[in-house]
């Protein structure tokens, strides 16, 4: 009897969760509902750890060893140098010369290992390709690449990219995270990731 007991309590409860998930105006649909906002995922924070993303390089960083068009993993050549993340969705604005000025910082802190790269993002592969190129030819790169990311769309999906902002810039050190800057492209706060990229060096 007992067996028969929870055989019929369980299937109860399946018929209930069916029954649940099949009614799309569902208590549990509306709790999901509810929740949606603080599902979506955030920006890296500090201390998160910059994981491991895949690339085609389009142009810059010519001594690199790279050639364009070739795919592969920045974030894993770099380690754990100093580094300056950009991922656009949009060009123009102050983003030219934001890329122009992790341009040069590179260069003159080579020794102190500092690395940058930029990613560019959107709907289309082939537009996103040759707005690549159209930064970095207005921008004049010459040490830090700039690529495509594979998830073309999105970005990579563990940085947890916003999809509402233009520009998002990741400062990191030793692996980590050391701030993280969103902007829409008018906006770029230039002297601000400048400022971080000096911390990080110091």
């Amino acid at each position: 009897m007992l067996s028969l007991s929870s055989g019929r309590i369980i299937t109860a409860f399946c018929v209930a969760l069916a029954l649940l998930t099949l009614q799309g105006t569902s208590a549990l649909g509306q709790t999901r509902e509810a929740n949606a906002p603080a599902d979506k995922p955030s920006s890296l924070r500090q201390g998160d750890s910059v994981g491991v993303f895949y690339v085609t390089k389009v142009a810059g960083a010519e001594d690199d060893g790279v050639r364009p068009g070739e795919q592969l993993c920045y974030r894993c050549r770099y380690g754990s140098s100093p580094m300056v993340m950009v991922f656009a969705r949009r060009t123009g604005g102050r983003v030219t010369e934001l890329v122009k000025r992790i341009d040069k910082a590179v260069f003159s802190n080579r020794k102190r290992r500092l690395k940058g790269l930029v990613t560019m993002m959107g709907e289309n592969s082939s537009a996103v390709k040759a707005a690549a190129g159209q930064v970095a030819a207005e921008a004049e790169v010459e040490h830090v690449p700039v690529v495509v990311a594979k998830e073309v769309k999105t970005g990579p999906l563990n940085y947890k990219l916003p999809a509402d902002a233009d520009v998002t810039i990741v400062v990191a050190k030793d692996s980590q995270v050391v701030k993280t800057h969103t902007f829409t492209s008018e906006k770029v706060d230039i002297a601000a990731v400048m400022d971080e990229v000096e911390r990080i060096l110091e």
